[in-house]
């Protein structure tokens, strides 16, 4: 314990930046899943595999691929930035293909009787997709959405390990390495810091969940 006290201060700095992550990584893969996900499941044939094509590629390429592209692959037809922006857009690029396919599995639950009853009544694909069918699969898209954004602050460890000073895991990193304290204290601080966050998180999308099936 004596090595989580004393060193409280840096855990906590690590604690917020890892905040920060999640919601920069959080925003950006909800706008982008859910822009994909209208593609998927839009009238048009090229959207629809375009939209495909990003879910297969993102979603069975490694995380830590992704991450390699965005931080050395970018530089080299001259995007440059910080390690900090091409973690955060990898971390986002990765999860939109979990965001878009349950926001679609969302959509396809919605009885294909109200998506006809929006046609009849003159509503384009989007306004009937924006009032009709997005209200009701909201329902069911609130515990797969859950799972892939507790899954997005899990994977936000690894961009830690990939330039991003001050995340949570890379405080462990710079304690073990730098200052030679003991592992096992030291990451036992880090899951207690990922637990602190994802624990909160998880019981609020539980409540949610709950709140929603009593609306059913």
């Amino acid at each position: 314990m004596n090595v989580i006290v004393d060193n409280a201060g840096l855990f906590w700095s690590g604690w917020l930046k890892t905040i920060e992550i999640c919601i920069y990584a959080a925003v950006g893969s909800l706008v982008l899943g859910m822009a994909v996900a209208v593609a998927r499941v839009s009238p048009v044939p090229l959207l629809q595999r375009l939209g495909a094509l990003w879910v297969q590629c993102v979603r069975n390429c490694p995380l830590t691929v992704v991450l390699f592209f965005m931080a050395f692959g970018l530089p080299e037809v001259g995007l440059h930035g910080s390690y900090f922006w091409f973690g955060v857009a990898g971390l986002i690029c990765y999860t939109s293909g979990f965001i878009c396919e349950a926001v679609r599995s969302g959509i396809n639950a919605v009885p294909a009787g109200q998506v006809e009853a929006a046609r009849a009544i003159g509503l384009p694909f989007g306004a009937g997709l924006r009032l009709v069918v997005m209200p009701q699969a909201l329902r069911s898209m609130v515990p797969p959405l859950g799972n892939a954004l507790i899954a997005m602050i899990k994977n936000s460890a690894i961009v830690g390990a990939f330039g991003v000073g001050g995340e949570l895991f890379s405080v462990a990193d710079t304690l073990t390495s730098s200052r030679g304290l003991p592992a096992l204290p030291t990451l036992t601080g880090v899951v207690a810091g990922y637990l602190l966050l994802i624990l909160p998180f998880g019981f609020l999308l539980s409540r949610l969940e709950r709140k929603v099936a009593i609306a059913r």
